[in-house]
């Protein structure tokens, strides 16, 4: 067979269909693990990979989608790792017998990554690395990374994948909701941004919608990309019928978008939940009336393009000139300096809130400041500005360790600032830049110093681009900055700088950025000079601008550009910006917060996730004489639900939530320890678990922690719970409500069974059920009395379905 990404080019290839349902169907039990099937009884998984090998699959996929050492540990497996994933190639290329290629997949662990999890990045990386190893050694053809809901998790096993190979091709997918997000807020344009530049070869989603969702999802990421692209939809959304879960999506319906992917460049057909050999084979028999070799994909005018968790941004070809926000960074800022030395991110949260509201497209972060651990201060900067403001960010150190550690932290692709032309800069920051799939600013100087010509620092940034080239870094990826000098020293270099801005674009085809406001230190009104200079810069060609976007006279001089120069498209954004008001009115800075009641200062703290300044808070607070419950329900309450407006609203996501969540929980320490035992008068008490069978407690957990936010009392028994627990548990807690969460297909039909005996039992209790393949049709269907799609969404049903605030509890 010729290599896979070779295939790709000539046809689309089909891949297999469900996995865990038919390994359910031929003898797979409630809570067993299915990967360990592959040594227990290997020819049942066999028999699965047959059946779509005869029914035209050109790709068949390994059963390790749970093969990490977190899901195996799960059953005591952890120490049989290499052998499960090794056999399970072992099996998937017996039965391929040179007619298919062999996937290997790998799927979530179960785990949040830091900050939102407990996992450190290094940790969560060997997990990827480990298996990613016996799989490689073991001769699968391809790994297939699929169903992942964090991109930050998705983005550590690509890295890990290309430490253990940097040829093998690499499916990457992530699984999206019908808003057209993740369930943590990611886009697809920031998914494909991301895991394009970590090393995915094929990029897409899978799971989560159905044939007409997935397509709508591979739209988007078109747009910034030129990679191949990869569809697994569901056979629809599952239902239950006669007690088993059932997709009612035919083979027809399967087929119906073939035609339109293939021309939006997808290059593997697959399917997912619900999907049988019988899809399989009226897939691939429809697709021979639509296939077509492999189009490339226009390209994109040298755009760069950046990625946050829940934003993405694009700097050079026709896009506006980029906004840079300057201001984290200790220069000159003594209070700054103070909290990076204690460890403190109050200042980096304000400013990146700030500055995003005033018009920053991204954010430098800059923490190298005398007598600090600037490693550990770039891993906290790193997570406050992502969560704070969601643009993507610039990483501004000259210390290789600190920005590796920010890269780890980091949660998209970004931007590091810098690299020079001297040879040791180019060795120590290119090989990061690379591996962690960061774009990087180029700065036109080197040993000795920079260039008095437009000529000289072209030369300098050609052998930047060369070295870049050299590392497996796209032209696109290159942003080089010609240098701002100060005018009132070296007025005649000014001229230089733009007509070098010009050079580079017309010579290398390469973005520009420059850091602005240098132009007019030591002079008189500063803001007349830099906002001049400033205009003639993006009349060059200036791609992105570091500056301070709270200059009034920098801003009104963007925007007036933008317009002049076609890149504010009919004037949207002008005229947004000034209607109403006077171009000359004085934009006041956001966040000032000297005319607020300490009430409205707790709602602010847990609105913006200040975890630093709410225990501060509540002790001003209490010595103004609030009493501890109404520290919380004057001060906490109000702030977690204008969280959950937001959240509704799709302006926060759940990264926001639930850093809201743990701000209101250290502020909730605090006062437990004035209330000297006494509790909270409860709302409701109510029992979570995760079903027989389920391993998944993710989405639980975080119900679990926004319900006691609340003020309901919550009994967590965990995941894999049996029917009998649960009845006997919600008895001896004389609970409100019980809560059931299922992931897979194959275990959301124990719901049912819970439901039903909680009945049988005469246990008078509430039921809510919730997760990633649960409908309110299912919910109706089993007899359920609440469904929500989200965390948010069931605190807030339950409250109605308990009817707090409006009578007792019955």
């Amino acid at each position: 067979m010729k290599p896979f990404l070779e295939a790709i080019r000539e046809k689309v290839l089909i891949l297999d269909g469900a996995m865990g349902t038919m390994l359910q169907e031929r003898g797979l039990k409630p809570g067993q693990s299915p990967e360990e099937l592959n040594l227990t009884m290997p020819e049942v998984v066999a028999s699965v990979h047959r059946d779509y090998v005869e029914a035209g699959a050109d790709i068949i996929i390994t059963n390790t989608f749970g093969g990490s050492r977190f899901k195996l540990a799960h059953y005591g497996l952890e120490g049989r790792l290499a052998e499960i994933n090794a056999r399970a190639v072992e099996i998937a290329r017996k039965e391929a017998n040179g007619l298919a290629y062999v996937g290997a997949s790998i799927g979530p662990t179960g785990q949040f990554v830091e900050p939102l999890g407990e996992i450190p990045f290094d940790e969560m990386k060997a997990a990827f690395r480990e298996q990613a190893a016996a799989l490689v050694a073991a001769g699968a053809d391809l790994i297939s990374l699929e169903t992942f809901l964090d991109i930050k998790e998705c983005r550590a096993a690509l890295i890990a994948i290309r430490e253990v190979s940097g040829t093998i091709p690499v499916v990457a997918m992530l699984t999206f909701d019908d808003n057209s997000r993740s369930v943590l807020g990611t886009p697809p344009e920031s998914a494909a941004i991301t895991l394009a530049a970590a090393g995915a070869d094929i990029i897409g989603s899978n799971c989560g919608l159905g044939v007409d969702g997935i397509y709508d999802i591979l739209c988007k990421m078109r747009t910034v990309t030129r990679l191949p692209l990869i569809s697994q939809a569901n056979a629809g959304l599952p239902r239950l019928i006669d007690g088993a879960t059932v997709f009612p999506g035919t083979p027809q319906e399967m087929t119906a978008y073939h035609e339109r992917m293939v021309g939006l460049g997808v290059r593997v057909i697959g399917g997912c939940c619900g999907t049988t050999p019988d899809h399989i084979r009226a897939m691939k028999a429809a697709l021979g009336t639509v296939q077509q070799p492999w189009q490339p994909c226009p390209e994109t005018d040298g755009v760069t393009f950046l990625s946050s968790r829940s934003g993405w941004a694009a700097v050079g070809g026709s896009s506006k000139t980029a906004i840079i926000g300057e201001r984290i960074n200790p220069t000159g800022k003594k209070l700054f300096s103070q909290e990076l030395r204690e460890g403190k991110v109050a200042y980096i949260r304000r400013e990146a809130m700030e500055q995003v509201t005033a018009g920053a497209t991204l954010l430098d972060v800059n923490v190298g400041a005398p007598g600090i651990d600037e490693p550990a201060a770039m891993e906290r900067a790193v997570f406050c500005a992502a969560a704070a403001a969601g643009v993507p960010l610039v990483l501004d150190s000259s210390n290789p360790a600190a920005l590796e550690r920010g890269l780890k932290a980091a949660d998209g692709k970004v931007l590091i600032n810098s690299v020079s032309g001297e040879a040791k800069s180019l060795r120590r920051v290119l090989p990061l830049a690379k591996k962690y799939g960061a774009a990087v600013i180029g700065l036109a100087l080197d040993q000795k110093g920079i260039p008095d010509t437009a000529e000289g620092r072209l030369v300098i940034a050609r052998r930047i681009r060369n070295a870049a080239r050299r590392h497996g870094i796209p032209d696109a990826d290159i942003i080089i900055d010609c240098l701002t000098l100060t005018v009132s020293a070296e007025q005649k270099r000014a001229a230089e700088t733009l007509r070098a801005i010009r050079l580079v674009k017309r010579k290398l085809g390469l973005s520009t950025v420059l850091g602005v406001s240098n132009i007019s230190f030591g002079l008189p009104q500063r803001p007349l000079i830099s906002s001049a200079f400033f205009a003639m810069a993006m009349e060059a060609g200036l791609d992105a601008a570091i500056i301070n976007p709270n200059d009034k006279a920098m801003m009104d001089a963007w925007r007036s550009a933008m317009v002049l120069l076609n890149r504010d498209r009919q004037a949207a954004g002008y005229i947004e910006a000034y209607r109403g008001e006077q171009a000359s009115a004085t934009v006041q800075a956001a966040g000032s917060d000297g005319t607020l009641s300490i009430r409205e200062r707790l709602a602010r703290a847990v609105i913006e996730g200040d975890r630093d300044g709410i225990v501060p808070l509540v002790e001003e607070a209490l010595g103004e004489g609030l009493v501890p419950m109404q520290v919380s329900s004057e001060g906490f309450l109000p702030g977690l639900e204008e969280v959950g407006r937001r959240f509704e609203k799709n302006i926060f996501f759940l990264p926001q939530v639930m850093q809201s969540a743990d701000t209101m929980q250290a502020g909730f320490a605090r006062l437990k320890v004035e209330m000297k035992g006494q509790k909270f008068e409860s709302l409701g008490r109510i029992l979570m678990a995760t079903v027989e069978g389920d391993i998944h407690d993710i989405g639980k957990n975080i119900v679990c922690t926004l319900l006691e936010n609340h003020g309901f009392e919550v009994f967590d028994i965990g995941k894999n719970v049996s029917a009998a627990t649960i009845i006997a548990k919600a008895r001896e807690y004389a609970v409100d409500a019980v809560g059931l969460s299922a992931l897979m297909t194959t275990t959301m039909s124990e719901m049912d069974n819970v439901v039903k005996r909680l009945k049988v039992a005469g246990v008078k209790t509430f039921t809510m059920v919730g997760g990633a393949v649960v409908t309110q049709e299912y919910a109706d269907l089993i007899g359920a009395d609440l469904y929500a799609r989200d965390a948010m969404e069931a605190v807030a049903r339950i409250k109605q379905l308990l009817r707090v605030g409006d009578e007792p509890l019955r």
